[in-house]
């Protein structure tokens, strides 16, 4: 490939990693922008791209209209137990996988693949229905056991291409030494697999914060509502106070985006690697 061959590709890979740049981050620079803006600037014309003069009172607006800091708790709540939950079964699940002699392994990973496909509203009616009989509609367990399980197969799938490519070597002297299969478990396959486990749990709590549909449907009494839910309740019959719902969607994004901050090494570590291993 000659030089400018080289130099033609190289400025179609920057142009396009430009392009996802500018679509990933600017709904949300829009919605910092929003979140600033009185009401009066943002429906003047022609449009304001910059607040010219910026506020935090949409800030003060959206802990005092609704209970936001309710809704925060109500979905950490949620989002850290259905993680937890689904990493305690992620991790027994693909350690049975990968590392014992199961009949129809392929069937099982074929499985998992296909539920993970299910759109969560196809599961809307049978979830209702068999939450509305445990008599658990309005609780907890309400979303945090469906989240659970829809993040189940991701992170199943995650955790077996670490535990499948573990020297065999390690779980055998473990046993040897008197570890029980669950000992081998906790002494020395989890923490060798620490990155895809934090890496199924990360993925397992931002599906849970985010989640809307069954949230709206399964805990619709309002001390119960999550973040996406109760900021839905900011928009009144007529009105739309769009600064003020950015302005609860900026303290929805917050935390996810500390995650990112903190923790993306060990996030994309345990991506690249588990899918060079798969």
């Amino acid at each position: 490939m000659s030089a400018s061959q080289n130099k033609s590709s190289r400025n179609l890979r920057a142009w396009v990693a430009l392009v996802l740049l500018v679509n990933g981050f600017f709904p949300a620079v829009w919605i910092l922008f929003t979140s600033l803006k009185t009401e009066t600037e943002l429906t003047q014309t022609p449009i304001t791209w910059w607040p010219h003069a910026p506020t935090l009172a949409n800030y003060t607006q959206a802990f005092t209209q609704q209970p936001l800091l309710h809704f925060i708790g109500n979905s950490l709540e949620i989002a850290i137990g259905s993680a937890l939950l689904t990493l305690v079964a992620a991790t027994g699940a693909a350690y049975a996988i990968a590392r014992l002699k199961l009949k129809g392994r392929g069937l099982i990973l074929t499985g998992l693949i296909a539920v993970a496909m299910f759109p969560p509203v196809t599961l809307l009616v049978p979830l209702f229905e068999t939450m509305r009989a445990l008599h658990l509609l309005n609780t907890v367990l309400a979303l945090m056991l469906p989240y659970a399980v829809m993040s189940l197969p991701v992170a199943t799938l995650l955790l077996v291409s670490f535990f499948k490519d573990m020297p065999q070597e390690l779980e055998d002297a473990a046993l040897l030494d008197g570890c029980s299969r669950l000992g081998a478990l906790w002494r020395v396959m989890l923490p060798l697999a620490a990155p895809a486990v934090f890496t199924a749990g990360i993925l397992a709590f931002v599906n849970a914060w985010d989640e809307f549909l069954l949230a709206q449907a399964l805990n619709a009494a309002p001390d119960h509502r999550t973040l996406p839910v109760g900021i839905l309740f900011y928009q009144g019959e007529f009105t739309f106070p769009w600064p003020v719902i950015s302005a609860a969607l900026v303290v929805a994004i917050v935390p996810l985006a500390l995650l990112i901050v903190l923790f993306q090494e060990r996030v994309t570590g345990g991506l690249m690697a588990g899918g060079l291993k798969g």
